[in-house]
């Protein structure tokens, strides 16, 4: 018979992924009549003390982590099955369902708070969603179409599993795998064009221009839409890799057997080392869509970084700190499970310093809160030494030098248990540390230059010191690769021997990443200030406001816990997955 436990998980799943559809289909009926009842410019909200726009803000956030979620997911499931085909190794086809197998309650779940945000915004914000639709309609009609390909897909590529095992129909199924991550990708790319449009509108869209006149690519096609796709396209493989870990921390910490923890440990690795690898080149990408921000509007650029949200920036950077330490330190902790390991130790508190250094001077602020007497004894806002290490000469030499130790704990975590055969290794070796050192040499140049020349001269070296930090890690990956080839093995890492701090850092990691995404959409939002549309559509509304920042941090944070607590339900679901289907009478 089936075990109870099972059955009522099993049930729940369904539940939930015919709930994603009903939602979607109730709302396809009830989203006209009810934008047309709404009145003319915004509905009546009031429960539990929220106004409209709070509905909206934890709709739209954790609609936003979900869709993160099932996008991130697939992108490296596929990359593990690959691994798993040509190398024929069905610990890696095991690996990768069980990614897999997490997006199914998950995609209910974005599906599902995507129809609550739409009925929000068609009953609150009527005027508002009227105006969007009446530009983008050809594009939502695609992008529902796309979202039942994608669904069809994922039950397929799941399902399909162990029915395509074998020989060519494996490849099959990758194929299948990949057309996921292609529609999942075409959809944010849609979505992104909406929400890009109401941050930077073309130049020639204004308050007086009718909607049905706004060619639908320009509108798209934006300032701002290609920085964001890139950007989220990372941070989506960030945040996925994030939870994947958070769940294998999970069930390491509850496994019973040895074989189990051995099992959730080279998991939780796995989502670690593909959450800290994208975070590495995250910030790039974040300087890339600042840069497109300043461009389209100065002002909206100066609110960014140099008006109120300026201390937003101080909250990031602690927040990106933590993730650092804490990626960083699950590293360290798992090198003692591995043989060889011990010659790297002495160099981890220089390593350590180096990150608490760079946390230190990227969390401080340009000027200090101050009372007066103290404003006078500075001689100002700026403090004589701190406030040398509040412009972004020291905190762009600060990101890069700890994305440049964090790859360095890459390196030795990888290189740990191999001994290189070929002949040039030492030399191999030496050409490595001098490409970090010259790396190294041209971040703290031009971040000391920096001080000595314009503002916009000053813009142009944080390219430079991306430059040579990217060119390193390309460089030393290759020369890594060409070194390992044929090694010898000092021993088999001992997978499942790791203490259970260990698995509270992947936990800190998925938590910390979670509110980091909630902050920086608040930031992305908040600088179009009173605007629906940014100088196009005047929010008329009493929230025509942007939150203080402990308001914004209050709503943060109950996403966040509202996000959790699904995601720990979803992990309850995928447990009883794994259990037995029977179990035995004893008749």
């Amino acid at each position: 018979m089936r075990s109870r436990e099972t059955v009522e998980g099993s049930r729940a799943a369904a539940w939930l992924r015919r709930g994603g559809w009903m939602a979607i289909a109730a709302l396809a009926v009830a989203v006209p009549l009810l934008a047309q009842a709404a009145g003319p410019d915004y509905g009546e909200f009031g429960v539990f003390g929220l106004d409209r726009r709070d509905a909206v803000w934890i709709a739209a956030q954790l609609h936003l982590l979900f869709a993160a979620f099932v996008l991130g997911v697939p992108m490296f499931a596929v990359v593990i099955e690959a691994i798993g085909i040509f190398s024929k190794n069905e610990r890696y086809d095991k690996l990768a369902k069980e990614f897999t197998r997490l997006l199914l309650v998950a995609y209910s779940a974005t599906a599902i708070w995507g129809a609550i945000l739409v009925f929000f915004l068609s009953t609150l914000y009527p005027r508002f969603w009227g105006y969007l639709t009446a530009i983008f309609a050809p594009s939502m009609w695609l992008y529902a179409a796309l979202f039942f390909f994608e669904s069809f897909t994922l039950y397929l590529y799941y399902y399909g599993w162990d029915a395509w095992k074998k020989g060519a129909s494996k490849i099959v199924h990758w194929g299948l795998g990949i057309m996921l991550n292609v529609w999942g990708t075409i959809v944010m790319f849609i979505a992104n064009g909406w929400l890009t449009y109401m941050m930077s509108p073309p130049p020639d869209v204004t308050a007086d221009t009718v909607p049905q006149t706004v060619e639908l690519w320009s509108a798209i096609n934006n300032a701002t839409w290609m920085p964001i796709n890139i950007h989220r396209l990372l941070a989506n493989v960030v945040f996925g890799g994030a939870i994947v870990g958070a769940y294998a921390a999970y069930r390491f910490l509850t496994s019973e057997t040895d074989e189990e923890r051995a099992h959730y440990d080279w998991m939780g690795y796995t989502g670690n080392f593909i959450a800290i690898g994208a975070l590495i080149v995250l910030p790039f990408a974040g300087y890339w869509l600042g840069r497109e921000i300043y461009e389209f509007s100065q002002q909206m650029g100066i609110t960014m970084m140099g008006g109120f949200m300026s201390w937003l920036w101080i909250i990031q950077a602690f927040l990106i700190g933590i993730l650092f330490l804490a990626g960083n330190y699950y590293l360290w902790i798992g090198m003692g499970r591995i043989p060889g390991a011990e010659r790297f130790q002495p160099h981890i508190k220089w390593m350590l310093l180096v990150l608490v250094l760079g946390v230190i001077v990227w969390a401080t602020p340009n000027t200090m809160i101050a009372d007066r007497d103290e404003i006078a004894a500075m001689g100002g806002q700026q403090h004589p030494f701190l406030g040398v290490l509040g412009v972004m000469s020291a905190k762009n030499t600060a990101v890069n030098l700890m994305i440049l130790t964090t790859f360095l704990s890459f390196l030795m975590y990888r290189r740990a248990n191999k001994e290189p055969v070929v002949p040039w290794a030492k030399a191999g070796t030496m050409i490595q540390g001098l490409a970090f050192a010259i790396a190294a040499v041209v971040v703290v140049f031009y971040g000391v230059y920096g001080y000595f020349v314009t503002a916009i001269v000053r813009i142009g070296f944080s390219v430079y010191q991306v430059a040579a930090v990217l060119a390193t890690i390309l460089f030393v990956i290759g020369i890594d690769i060409a070194m390992a080839r044929g090694a010898k093995s000092r021993g088999e890492i001992r997978w499942g021997e790791m203490p259970p701090r260990s698995q509270y850092a992947l936990l800190i990691l998925a938590v910390t990443f979670t509110w980091l995404m909630g902050l920086m959409g608040f930031a992305r939002s908040g600088i179009r200030q009173h605007w629906h549309v940014y100088e196009v559509i005047r929010d008329t509304s009493e929230q025509a406001f942007t939150p203080a920042l402990g308001p914004a941090a209050t709503m943060i944070s109950i996403c966040v816990l509202i996000f959790f607590g699904l995601v720990g339900m979803i992990f309850w679901l995928g447990g009883l997955a794994e259990k037995s289907v029977y179990e035995e009478t004893g008749a």
